[in-house]
């Protein structure tokens, strides 16, 4: 199937597509509002047409510090919300099925969910090593918090017929877990996943503005924005918010494609 058709019989990618031309239109022309009405909006007097972005995005894809960017902040979100899966998931589980290490541990997260991300930065750049694994710990507490908050949710709503049911069929504990209760906690991980990949490219675009400095070739999407702003070329500004946007939606489409595939019974989130 050719993308013309691809286009035409997918309702939801068609009207995407209007979506964004019509937002471009708008953009446009909200950017000419003075060269053609004589005076400005207030807010957007100095915003650069997306002609004049599209037109410098063509060269700056050619420039490969552009794709080292992209490279640099994959890597970060990638390693960050992989650890913050691999200890968020169990960690949420072990909070929903177990009320003694709930009421141990609980308290504790809930007093530090509440702290931003970003607030972490200055102490992690003093208690990490390197200002990689500084960057890395402060995505993976982006990730964690909201993974293990709709991993207890979604354990700890489990209908509790389910369970009566599975044990009066001689369901044991793991067979239990395995069966019942990892399956129905299968939706509330992927929405913790895509909320908490969100969170990441939010947290590792503030970290590298603050912590990556003067490595251009390895600052990262981040850094190539506040660099960006810094030399005077707003164009090239917008390309690299324009950028992480993109990023942000591929990484999280990836993810509620996972989730539609390994739940064909539920929608993913």
């Amino acid at each position: 199937m050719n993308l013309n058709k691809l286009i035409l019989k997918n309702q939801a990618l068609r009207r995407g597509i209007i979506a964004i031309i019509a937002a471009l239109l708008v953009w446009e022309i909200l950017a000419h509002w003075r060269l053609w009405f004589g005076y400005s909006l207030p807010g957007i007097g100095l915003m650069p047409p997306p002609s004049a972005v599209l037109h410098l995005w063509g060269k700056v894809l050619l420039d490969g510090s552009y794709w080292l960017s992209w490279y640099a902040s994959y890597s970060r979100v990638l390693l960050g919300f992989c650890l913050a899966m691999l200890l968020g998931i169990p960690f949420g589980l072990m909070l929903a099925v177990n009320r003694h290490l709930h009421a141990l541990f609980f308290p504790i997260f809930e007093i530090l969910r509440p702290i931003p991300p970003l607030a972490w930065v200055p102490a992690s750049l003093i208690f990490w090593p390197t200002q990689e694994m500084s960057i890395v710990f402060v995505i993976f507490l982006g990730a964690f918090y909201a993974i293990v908050i709709n991993v207890l949710g979604g354990a700890r709503s489990i209908d509790i017929r389910y369970l009566r049911a599975a044990q009066s069929m001689g369901a044991g504990q793991w067979s239990l877990f395995w069966r019942v209760v990892l399956p129905a906690t299968l939706p509330s991980i992927f929405t913790g996943a895509a909320v908490g990949m969100g969170i990441t490219w939010e947290v590792v675009v503030a970290a590298e503005m603050i912590a990556v400095g003067g490595r251009v070739y390895g600052g990262g999407l981040g850094f190539f924005v506040w660099n960006s702003f810094v030399g005077g070329s707003t164009e090239q500004a917008i390309i690299g918010m324009l950028s992480i946007g993109i990023a942000g939606y591929l990484a999280s489409s990836l993810i509620r494609y996972i989730g539609y595939r390994l739940m064909p019974w539920h929608t993913a989130a």
